[in-house]
């Protein structure tokens, strides 16, 4: 965690990082990505990634730990499949760190929480929810329709 918390301080300053804490939540009352917000929005997505990997090396640890060799077929068939199920999991993990990196990026680039579509700010519930959202609700649902029609093509 103080790893987590030095590179958010290094990459802000310490001057925005000591005035940043624990229940700080960014507010529309306050103008748009300025550097508290973009520090918690930093914060939450090192975070993130931190868990993610976290993970990920649990599941590699157990699955050199752990047997497939069961005597029974069944018990086998199951344990490949609760494998299968967990490396699938992880591989979409894995894609969900890279857009957290892309995230980080446009945090550097001063881009982040902007839509990439129409250059609008993305509301701060959508990206609290979501912190890699690169598009509006908006550009969103209309991409979405795009893509659906497109597909029924």
């Amino acid at each position: 965690m103080a790893t987590v918390i030095n590179r958010v301080t290094d990459s802000i300053g310490p001057d925005v990082a000591n005035d940043l804490d624990e229940n700080y939540r960014p507010s529309a009352d306050e103008p748009f990505m300025n550097a508290k917000q973009q520090a918690y929005f930093r914060r939450k997505l090192i975070q993130w990634k931190d868990a993610i990997q976290r993970e990920a090396q649990g599941t590699l640890s157990q699955l050199q730990v752990d047997s497939l060799r069961e005597p029974d077929l069944t018990d086998r068939a199951s344990s490949e499949t609760d494998w299968s199920i967990e490396l699938r999991t992880r591989d979409r993990q894995r894609k969900l760190i890279s857009k957290i990196d892309a995230a980080l990026r446009r945090l550097e680039e001063g881009e982040y929480g902007y839509c990439e579509v129409t250059g609008e700010p993305i509301s701060l519930g959508r990206l609290e929810a979501r912190p890699i959202a690169t598009m509006t609700v908006e550009a969103q649902e209309r991409h979405e329709r795009n893509e659906k029609v497109s597909r029924d093509d």
